[in-house]
């Protein structure tokens, strides 16, 4: 049993120094400035990161976040439905309806879902 652990343990500790040798031969290096930098948002990585961010996008974004959330919390209704009392369930889920588009609508009368100026 003792000698099945140590050669367990020796093919393992063998397989890790050997990924790590290949991880390390196989790369390249000549790294290029450019292609060692993250590409964010469609910036340019090379300029000043100090340009001015569109707000609407960043609204868009949120709003984007919000409706992901709601269809996170829309999604185990009807499991929902099942275990609970039907009245309960029912004027629960249409509370929670007219709340997102009351939201929606103010979202909409702000402007803040229109792209042009």
């Amino acid at each position: 049993m003792m000698m099945m652990m140590i050669t367990m343990l020796m093919m393992l500790t063998l397989s890790t120094v050997i990924m790590w040798m290949t991880s390390i031969l196989s790369k390249k290096s000549n790294e290029d400035r450019e292609k060692s930098s993250p590409f964010e948002c469609g910036f340019d990585p090379m300029n000043s990161a100090r340009l001015p961010f569109s707000l609407r996008f960043f609204l868009i974004a949120v709003i984007f976040l919000i409706f992901d959330v709601e269809i996170a919390l829309l999604l185990p209704m009807p499991i929902l439905m099942m275990h609970s009392n039907l009245m309960y369930w029912m004027s629960i889920s249409i509370l929670f309806l007219i709340i997102l588009l009351i939201g929606l609508y103010h979202e909409w009368n702000q402007g803040s879902l229109e792209w042009a100026l």
